[in-house]
């Protein structure tokens, strides 16, 4: 078990962190979108389009204020600043959307209301959820933590929230369960996917897993807002997954269903490429994944919009492991 006595390798000097009202300037944000980094994929021409009204039509994607919630005493620092608003919400994966990180467009058809969360499988008190229930059944909380995506990017993210252990509490789940299947919203009409570089007989709908236990960690979060809004749909609204400890494809977005299972769930990268998507996917820099380091991690940021990348070094558990090491102690 580690603590952090002093500063942690992971955290920079308040003087590097990214200033939160940096101008969003359009040809810098088209350099981001084009550029320097695993998984970026050229930007198309409605992207550059779309970029020339950028900031204000970013604004209208933007969740619902949230007012009176708590910011948790054991997540309010992760180190350095959270990323800012405009970077975090515009430079995003989620591929029911498109390859690219500029889906915060596309994914504005994505139906949050109604909404419906079914919890299913072996438990006690099986439930469905509807979208008042997200924001207003549970006890919210703000939590600030670090974000790594697999391919070596990274952010801090205000999220907004409750545990899960509090859905778990809420539907008792039978000693029967050992695992946690969290399946997220597909329709091809509206979900087209990735238009390249892509197989089309892909897994959907997503699925992610976690063990009852992980799920079970002080870490592991429902988020239901960010920045102080509920979630914009970029981010997976109205309720996403966030176990910052694992990689970020890990984190189920815009969830319908969550199945307590006795086996192992099938899983949507880990049954693409198991090679290279691990179901466990704890951040660990000495396992490199088969093609980049994981050693490092780039900076998303005014840095990503320069062209130029600011980097740190990685760390194992992305720095939680006083959390979470005793899950995985063989």
């Amino acid at each position: 078990m580690v603590f952090f006595h002093t500063r942690p390798a992971w955290q920079l000097p308040e003087g590097k962190a990214t200033p939160e009202r940096i101008f969003w300037q359009r040809r810098r944000f088209m350099k981001s979108l084009i550029g320097a980094g695993v998984g970026l994929a050229a930007a198309s021409a409605g992207a550059c389009q779309q970029s020339q009204t950028l900031e204000s039509d970013l604004e209208h994607t933007l969740g619902k204020p949230l007012s009176g919630i708590a910011r948790s005493p054991a997540f309010a620092d992760a180190g350095r600043e959270p990323t800012a608003q405009r970077y975090a919400s515009s430079y995003n994966n989620y591929y029911e959307f498109g390859g690219s990180k500029a889906i915060w467009a596309n994914a504005q058809a994505l139906p949050t209301d109604p909404w419906t969360l079914t919890v299913t499988g072996l438990v006690k008190n099986p439930t469905t959820y509807d979208l008042a229930d997200l924001t207003q059944r549970f006890t919210l909380e703000e939590r600030i933590y670090r974000f790594r995506c697999v391919e070596a990017w990274a952010m801090v993210v205000p999220w907004i929230g409750f545990p899960m252990r509090a859905l778990m509490a809420a539907v008792e789940p039978t000693a029967a369960a050992k695992y946690v299947r969290f399946t997220s919203y597909y329709d091809p009409a509206v979900t087209p996917g990735p238009s390249f570089g892509m197989p089309r007989d892909l897994p959907w709908p997503y699925t992610e897993g976690l063990t009852v236990e992980e799920m079970a960690n002080d870490l592991a979060f429902f988020a239901v807002g960010v920045y102080g809004r509920t979630l914009p749909k970029q981010h997976g609204a109205p309720v996403r997954m966030v176990v910052p400890w694992k990689y970020g494809f890990k984190g189920a977005k815009a969830i319908v269903n969550i199945e307590f299972v006795a086996a192992q769930p099938a899983t949507y990268w880990n049954t693409l490429a198991p090679k290279e998507y691990t179901f466990e996917a704890n951040v660990d820099p000495a396992v490199p994944h088969p093609r980049w380091s994981q050693a490092k991690e780039r900076l998303v940021g005014e840095s990503t919009a320069l062209f130029t990348w600011e980097e740190q070094p990685t760390v194992i558990y992305n720095g939680y492991g006083e959390y979470v090491a005793g899950l995985y102690a063989r």
